[in-house]
């Protein structure tokens, strides 16, 4: 019975051993010391067939044995534990050593970019730049720039009134020209970026809310040649050293006399095509020579001073230098579209 025990203990060991995961452990301990049908329990259960002078033997032998097994048990269950515990800290470990994971940089829009530019390029030749108001008084958005409430020329411009009459979302960045006059004596020298609002439909080329940049020069011998060479330079420098501008005769209450600004298209270099309506040149804005009722209306003596002043579309200028074909692409907050500059 002994020989038999010490069998059973170097199986029972040498199983253990190769058992390899709880199920295998769980499995062993039904064989060996399962109290059913456990081939350790049934060697106990078979004591009462031992002849009296082994079985207390045997039995001390069997139940050293028992003990034996369960402690072997406990310690692979713990060894068992300890690996799985190590295997799973292993697939979750971070290596710190790593660099992390780069967030993606934001860029400025490009109408932003666009607005920094051209601001940039007057800076150079002495303009500062100025911001106003987005909500206007009908004085400052009408009456100062000489656009009674009878003008037809408000007819041009479909306002957004939040007090009809009274207050309204500026349908042009000009009315900084008074507030920029207002508060300061000659010379002037100033560019004013800013939205815009206007009521009406939208489509490729329109938009109810757009950008312009409003610019100022007042002094005592200023003239439409020096216009000119201020728009040529800022041409030059935004588009193209060839750039050409062109002006074509215009209205604006506020200006005297008045002109369209168009450049040379350059996407057929002045060639004509599609983009330009075959004719080579593409509008940007408006432009003048300050209205001598304006400057009355801020106290500046127009046998005195004289200045002028533009206006330049930014979507426009932004469509031409980046080959963009609709306006609507700038305030859709598509990050396939903006990714691109």
């Amino acid at each position: 019975m002994l020989d038999q025990l010490e069998a059973l203990r170097q199986k029972a060991v040498a199983d253990l051993e190769a058992s390899g995961d709880t199920a295998a452990l769980n499995a062993w301990n039904a064989t060996y010391l399962g109290r059913q049908d456990g081939a350790l329990t049934a060697i106990l259960r078979g004591l009462k067939d031992v002849p009296g002078d082994q079985r207390k033997i045997v039995g001390q032998r069997a139940n050293a044995i028992k003990v034996e097994l369960e402690e072997l048990l406990a310690a692979r269950r713990s060894a068992l534990a300890a690996g799985e515990l190590a295997r799973a800290l292993q697939a979750e470990r971070i290596d710190v050593t790593l660099p992390g994971r780069a967030e993606p940089r934001g860029g400025l829009h490009p109408i932003t970019q666009t607005i920094r530019d051209i601001c940039a390029v007057f800076a150079e030749m002495g303009f500062h730049t100025v911001e106003g108001p987005e909500v206007e008084t009908d004085y400052y958005n009408f009456q100062a720039l000489n656009i009674p409430a009878d003008h037809p020329a408000r007819d041009m411009q479909d306002t957004f009134w939040i007090v009809p009459g009274q207050l309204l979302l500026r349908t042009q960045t000009s009315p900084n020209q008074i507030r920029i006059m207002e508060q300061t004596r000659p010379p002037v020298r100033a560019v004013v970026p800013g939205k815009v609002y206007r009521n009406e439909a939208t489509d490729a080329t329109h938009e109810a809310m757009f950008h312009q940049i409003e610019g100022l020069l007042i002094d005592k011998t200023t003239t439409m040649r020096d216009l000119r060479g201020c728009l040529e330079r800022f041409a030059h420098a935004i588009f193209d050293p060839a750039s050409k501008v062109r002006f074509r005769p215009s209205y604006f209450p506020f200006t005297e006399p008045s002109a369209e600004v168009d450049v040379t298209c350059i996407v057929c270099r002045g060639a004509g095509c599609r983009v330009c309506k075959y004719s080579g040149w593409v509008e940007i804005g408006g432009s003048g020579m300050v209205h001598p009722q304006v400057l009355r209306n801020v106290n500046y003596d127009p046998a005195v001073y004289r200045g002028f002043a533009f206006g330049i579309g930014v979507e426009r200028i932004a469509m031409m230098r980046y080959g963009i074909n609709e306006i609507r692409l700038f305030s859709q907050n598509d990050l396939r579209f903006l990714s691109q500059f």
